[in-house]
């Protein structure tokens, strides 16, 4: 833990200010956002389509909106951006909590939803702009603040929302407030390279876009890590799902997944800089991304075994096979995720040639968005199909096969060279610059 904050110290205090504004961010959404539903469907009463609208529209807001948000911010400067999306977001958790009618939950889902597509990538190539050379580092130790907003975030909602709904949203909007006066005093103006000669007008906007689409490794590794997306969000789809499956939905299943999550959390926030370190020492980027995606699609091993075991009809043996497998599963997910994620923020910055960056992010956002959704329907689609067909191995072979094949991507993509960062155009830099 010392290293860890000897670590934060020897950033600039733009990088640090950006570390806990992500914790705040985390735990402002993740004090609200888990109890959205039950509030929706319990005390509003809405039917379970409409819960679903209101929360995906959320979702697409702020998918469908990342490469805009990007765009924005390389264009108007990252800090604008951040300081409008916790505006927004500050307005759309506040309304969360006083409207009832329909129309207005949808305008204030859509806000939450569009705030994290402003400041996420204005939020990512500020970091990666202030960090230069550290990029890597820096990364690591903003994934841990990233994690224990996550970790923190719900607890707090539950001891809010146990008061009443009302009060955790406007206590998650409070807390958006005043990370944006927080931001408005002390975050420095900052601008990424790439769009000091594009005119005013859109055409220069499509001409970016279009550059960007034409970036083919980019585009490439965006693919190939879309799984590593979809792997690791089976802790809050799968890994539950088959919790509750043999554990129930009492006491013990609730622990039980309680635990899948602090796993998670916690192992990030106690060895994501050891393990950056370690892997920085002895690997390549590429090689250190194929290693995390191998280790992601090996999370499901455990899973895989554990189906060969016989059900035991209760007690203490049907409570570790519930138990024991999904949490060593999300173990190894977050070791996965702690040895690529620092590297795949790294290497969007090098595929970008330094330009352009936070439109990058947006896209690479967009891209692995759509991901997760085709995928968790296709995981939902096989758990369904597993437990009709009592072929209980087949998601966890099939997530396994993902990872197995997202690791070969990213080897071969890495070998053949297309992760190097592009030679830098004549007269242009190639690095970030404020």
């Amino acid at each position: 833990m010392n290293n860890t904050l000897t670590q934060i110290r020897s950033h600039p205090r733009s990088v640090q200010l950006l570390m806990v504004n992500q914790f705040t961010i985390n735990l402002g959404f993740y004090m609200l956002m888990p109890y959205l539903a039950a509030h929706l469907s319990g005390t509003l009463g809405l039917a379970g389509w409409l819960v679903g609208l209101v929360l995906g529209v959320r979702n697409f807001s702020q998918q469908g909106m990342f490469l805009v948000g990007g765009a924005l911010a390389d264009r108007f400067g990252y800090k604008p951006l951040i300081v409008a999306g916790c505006l927004l977001r500050t307005a759309g958790f506040a309304a969360l909590g006083l409207v009832d009618s329909l129309p207005a939950l949808l305008a204030a889902s859509a806000a939450t939803g569009l705030a994290g597509a402003l400041f996420n990538p204005a939020v990512r190539a500020y970091l990666a702009t202030d960090a230069g050379e550290r990029r890597v580092e820096a990364f690591a130790l903003f994934n841990v603040f990233y994690q224990a907003g996550i970790l923190l975030g719900p607890l707090a909602g539950m001891v809010l929302t146990g008061v009443g709904f009302r009060i955790t949203c406007l206590t998650a909007a409070g807390i958006f407030a005043l990370l944006s006066l927080v931001q408005i005093r002390s975050l420095p103006a900052r601008h990424g390279v790439g769009t000091e000669d594009s005119g005013p007008g859109t055409e220069s906007l499509w001409a970016q876009w279009r550059g960007i689409l034409a970036n083919r490794p980019f585009l490439l590794f965006s693919a190939a890590m879309i799984g590593s997306y979809v792997l690791s969000f089976q802790v809050y789809l799968a890994l539950p799902l088959e919790v509750r499956r043999l554990g129930g939905d009492g006491t013990f299943g609730t622990a039980a997944v309680a635990a899948l999550f602090a796993v998670s959390g916690l192992s990030t926030i106690l060895f994501q800089t050891k393990v950056t370190s370690w892997c920085k020492a002895r690997w390549e980027p590429g090689r250190a991304l194929g290693w995390g995606l191998l280790t992601m699609g090996a999370a499901f091993v455990p899973l895989l075994l554990a189906t060969a075991v016989p059900v035991p009809a209760g007690g203490p043996g049907l409570w570790l096979l519930a138990a024991v497998p999904p949490c060593l599963a999300a173990l190894l997910l977050a070791l996965g995720t702690m040895i690529a994620y620092p590297f795949e923020m790294d290497t969007i910055v090098r595929l970008s040639g330094g330009r352009l960056v936070a439109t990058h992010y947006g896209l690479y956002n967009t891209i692995c968005g759509i991901g997760i959704t085709l995928g968790n329907l296709l995981t939902g689609a096989a758990l369904d199909a597993a437990r009709a067909a009592g072929a209980a191995a087949l998601p966890w072979l099939a997530l396994l096969v993902l990872g197995l094949a997202c690791a070969a991507a990213l080897y071969g993509l890495h070998h053949s060279g297309r992760l190097a960062a592009p030679a830098a155009p004549p007269g242009r830099p190639g690095v970030l610059q404020s």
